[in-house]
């Protein structure tokens, strides 16, 4: 209910698979899934891997994470936090 009454949230982070889900329903498949299509819902909503040890193995086999997804979501703060200010 909160977030509906929210109008000008410029960035979502959805934090792990359960976030993700949460956002974007499970129709979308697992998380790699996901990920693999995150400019599909960006900018407003970014997808995310939690950042936990336990992801690591999925991080060395999803190298293109972060080369791609990680400086653009670096540049979109710096844009969303530019903007706040």
């Amino acid at each position: 209910r909160l977030l509906a009454q929210l109008d000008e949230i410029e960035l979502t982070i959805a934090l792990g698979q359960h976030a993700v889900g949460w956002h974007l329903s499970e129709e979308h498949g697992t998380l790699t899934r996901v990920m693999k299509r995150w400019r599909e819902t960006t900018p407003e909503l970014v997808p995310m891997p939690h950042p936990s040890p336990r992801n690591n193995r999925w991080l060395r086999n999803n190298p293109w994470f972060e080369a791609e997804v990680v400086p653009w979501l670096r540049t979109r703060v710096r844009s969303v936090l530019a903007i706040a200010s």
